[in-house]
């Protein structure tokens, strides 16, 4: 059986951990503590360590999901998290065109840590004011080849098509390299 670590990181309140809850087939190892700050009561807990998830694709294929906390303060968790990750989804919430900046400081981040392939899902596109997806790809300035996916974290199949995305792309580099 193959075993394929995949990592979601983005900025705070972006829907890790909602996107790992909603397709993991096992109870999501979570680090949710109240927020203590008053500037993030955007809601009422916030992931500090790591979330994790697992999903069986077939008999001879296991997804590991590793979720990052999004707090800057927390981040010395994310070198930690990204060791061994073969892929890497950056997700971005769709309303809050204030986090775009920091989603795109996260990916090069994670880019630098790793030049595995990524996918960039944009969360909340079920909500009226989200954002369209081209006009975040320009403000994310993403590459033309980078594949940046509509996304509802709480909708099982929404996560499941963009971690396909993200196995078609793993797949494809392991092809590449077996060359």
């Amino acid at each position: 059986m193959q075993t394929v670590k995949m990592v979601v990181t983005g900025p705070f309140s972006a829907g890790k951990t909602a996107f790992i809850r909603s397709v993991s087939e096992i109870d999501v190892v979570s680090t949710e503590r109240k927020i203590s700050s008053e500037a993030e009561r955007v809601k009422e807990t916030t992931t500090v360590a790591m979330d994790f998830g697992r999903i069986t694709v077939d008999d001879d294929l296991v997804l590991y999901l590793f979720g990052t906390p999004g707090q800057r303060r927390f981040d010395f968790m994310w070198e930690i998290l990204s060791e061994g990750m073969l892929g890497f989804i950056v997700m971005v919430d769709s309303t809050r065109p204030e986090t775009f900046r920091e989603a795109r400081s996260i990916l090069q981040t994670f880019r630098a840590y790793a030049p595995t392939p990524y996918v960039v899902a944009a969360n909340k596109q079920d909500l009226p004011d989200a954002w369209d997806l081209e006009d975040m790809r320009l403000a994310l300035r993403l590459e033309p080849k980078a594949k940046l996916l509509p996304c509802v974290a709480h909708k099982k199949e929404s996560v499941k098509n963009v971690l396909l995305e993200l196995l078609y792309s793993i797949l494809a580099e392991m092809e590449e390299g077996g060359k």
